[in-house]
């Protein structure tokens, strides 16, 4: 089940519903008015995944950094 962050543009409202809630909030309000978007929507769970990613990414490259760094002090301690 997703989560989401629904942002009020007018007032700053903020809500964070699940998936069922989400539909039952805009069922009874309106996300457009007078032909603007009334409400930012925000995927929590995308949001966490990409944050995740990125943390791994970070950690795959320092530990191809640091085996890299460890190989030439072998390399230098062999030679």
């Amino acid at each position: 089940m997703e989560n989401f962050k629904i942002v009020n543009k007018k007032t700053g409202m903020t809500l964070f519903l699940n998936e069922k809630h989400k539909e039952t909030f805009f069922k009874i309000n309106s996300l457009y008015k007078d032909g603007e978007i009334q409400y930012d929507v925000f995927n929590l769970t995308k949001e966490r995944t990409k944050r995740i990613n990125k943390m791994l990414d970070v950690l795959a490259q320092s530990c191809v950094i640091g085996a890299s760094i460890l190989g030439t002090l072998i390399y230098i301690q062999n030679y």
